[in-house]
């Protein structure tokens, strides 16, 4: 595992979305932040579709189904929760049939998506452990409650201990190291733009692409974001959420705090194939 992600994880997701070519910054003229200026544009389009040489590139805001149908679509028929290797298709995870016993706690299983129920995906952190809630994660701290909305009800995901983590993926009910062709994740109540990110990495760790979190549009206070590879290529993803964990003492910059507190829902992928 690597530390906490610098920014410049955050400005090559935002140079997937704006012209990052151009060194050259007239003094006279007002600069805006490229985030922020995708962000803005997506606002108005609720959720864009874009190809970018052997990837596509999905982001939505807003009412975020259809981007995520649209994501799916890329990425094939849903496997649902059966070990082996399936020819095509995607995977998911709602987290919503998580057991009451690993939820609203900082023990939820690394591996639970792979040993409990297999989907072939493997979680590492630099905090002390996950956590699915289905409290809005009032129970770590009263101020949360009613902040975090959910996509598919009624439980959420974050990382205890650190706003950053891992997924690994591997033939589904297996050790065997995979790779699948893309990555996408549902995020609640992202505030600031580019501080939430998704990287992707190849088999040698290599750092390939990365995409940002929209900043939420509208009620729903959801969005999401997530790239398709033309083969699968992609090793394990990294996932910044926000610019700080969750924590008793640590408030979001809309009730009090500092930092743009963020959490996860549905994580969409492709299905996990062994790595030859």
């Amino acid at each position: 595992m690597r530390g906490t992600i610098t920014l410049v994880g955050a400005l090559l997701g935002a140079c997937l979305l704006a012209d990052c070519g151009n060194a050259y910054d007239d003094p006279t003229t007002p600069q805006v932040d490229p985030a922020v200026a995708a962000d803005d544009a997506l606002a108005a389009a609720g959720f864009l579709v874009t190809r970018d040489g052997a990837k596509q590139v999905v982001r939505a805001t807003g009412d975020i189904k259809s981007g995520i149908d649209a994501y799916r679509a890329l990425l094939g028929t849903l496997n649902p929760n059966t070990a082996g290797e399936q020819a095509t298709g995607r995977r998911e995870i709602n987290w919503d049939g998580v057991p009451a016993a690993v939820t609203n706690t900082d023990a939820f299983p690394a591996d639970f998506f792979n040993k409990n129920s297999p989907r072939g995906a493997v979680l590492a952190t630099t905090g002390t452990g996950f956590r699915v809630a289905d409290d809005g994660f009032a129970a770590v701290n009263p101020s949360y409650a009613g902040e975090f909305n959910v996509f598919s009800p009624a439980k959420v995901f974050a990382a205890v201990g650190s706003a950053a983590l891992e997924v690994r993926f591997f033939v589904a009910g297996s050790a065997t190291p995979a790779t699948v062709t893309g990555f996408g994740a549902v995020f609640a109540d992202v505030g600031r733009s580019g501080r939430t990110t998704i990287e992707y990495y190849d088999v040698a760790g290599r750092l390939i692409a990365a995409v940002a979190g929209p900043r939420q549009n509208g009620a729903a206070g959801l969005s999401f974001a997530g790239l398709v590879f033309d083969t699968p290529i992609v090793a394990r993803v990294r996932i910044t959420s926000g610019e700080a964990p969750l924590g008793a003492s640590v408030r979001d910059a809309t009730r009090g705090g500092s930092a743009d507190l963020v959490v996860m829902d549905d994580f969409v992928y492709g299905e996990p194939h062994a790595i030859k």
